[in-house]
């Protein structure tokens, strides 16, 4: 068994070759990587990607940022494509072909087959001078000088190299269709990730207790008001006006500072300018006011109408934070 010195040493090589690989292909972005992404992002039609062993791995991959990014994509594996998998293809269709050699058996089956269909084939090729390469409308050169396998076989940096161009044909051809973040919000509505990009402050507060006191009310209710609904807070009205917050933090300070609470009323102990958030404001941006002002909830209000209440642990639970 190999000691740890080794192990670490091979590790942080693979991650230099594979990123130096990476670096390099900043010299393919060219004319013909500008032209590509134009044309793929005018398409009427789907775009295909195919590849045959490792290639089609990343082919995949490749599929799922276009199709998350707004892009409609399809894989199509390059052995399944002649035994029935052409039929995927349609007229508006273009098709992207990944390999690194280029020159693979079932690469120099399958490019004549898609040009009788009559879309527009871009290669993703280690080697332009191949068959892939020559029989094209668009190349993109992934070349990588050597592989980061010892024995500079197994497909490494040859791989991250076509995955890195790849995100970067998707990042182009998003901000070309100038797809947004609720663009991507549409696409991802599941998870934390997806909530952040939709979930509004309305669809938390309805749920929520709504702890309000009067301007005028008795010390002794405001603690009753804040301790019953547990969300460590209560909203002062003024006649149904929204005027201030009384937290429990407020209370405690009040108690340190008072030997004898007796007279003491809400407008005597509230914050006049509470940290205020709209029904439709997204969840995010009311954490980030959260963060920013070190508090635990903000009241949710709309032209001075008290509405509720949400709570840092409201977002904690929806997995915001």
């Amino acid at each position: 068994m190999k000691n740890s010195t080794h192990i670490k040493k091979l590790a942080m090589s693979t991650l230099d070759i594979e990123a130096e690989s990476i670096s390099h292909l900043k010299k393919f972005i060219n004319d013909q990587f500008v032209e590509t992404v134009q044309f793929l992002t005018s398409i009427k039609g789907r775009i295909i990607v195919t590849g045959i062993g490792k290639s089609a791995i990343i082919a995949q991959k490749m599929v799922a940022t276009f199709n998350s990014t707004g892009s409609p994509s399809i894989f199509m594996h390059a052995a399944d494509a002649i035994h029935g998998d052409l039929g995927i293809i349609q007229k508006n269709d273009a098709i992207i072909c990944i390999s690194k050699s280029g020159d693979t058996p079932e690469i120099k089956v399958l490019i004549p087959l898609l040009r009788n269909w009559g879309n527009k084939l871009i290669a993703i090729v280690g080697n332009t001078d191949s068959y892939l390469g020559k029989n094209c409308d668009f190349v993109l050169n992934t070349f990588v000088a050597k592989e980061a396998c010892p024995n500079n076989l197994a497909p490494t940096s040859s791989s991250a190299a076509q995955l890195a161009m790849g995100d970067a044909l998707a990042v182009c051809m998003l901000d070309g269709k100038g797809f947004s973040s609720k663009d991507f919000a549409k696409y991802h509505p599941g998870g934390a990730l997806g909530k952040k990009l939709y979930l509004k402050v309305k669809d938390i507060y309805p749920t929520n207790a709504a702890p309000k006191i009067d301007i005028n009310e008795d010390i002794r209710k405001v603690i009753v008001e804040i301790s019953s609904n547990r969300l460590g807070a209560a909203a002062v009205l003024d006649k149904n006006k929204l005027v201030g917050i009384i937290t429990d933090g407020d209370i405690r300070r009040m108690l340190l500072d008072n030997k004898e609470i007796t007279g003491i009323t809400a407008k005597m102990i509230m914050n006049k300018k509470p940290k205020v958030t709209s029904k439709d404001e997204m969840a995010v941006d009311a954490l980030h006011t959260m963060k920013q002002f070190n508090i635990s909830q903000l009241i949710v209000a709309e032209k001075g109408k008290y509405l509720g209440m949400i709570h840092l642990h409201d977002l904690i639970r929806e997995g915001i934070l």
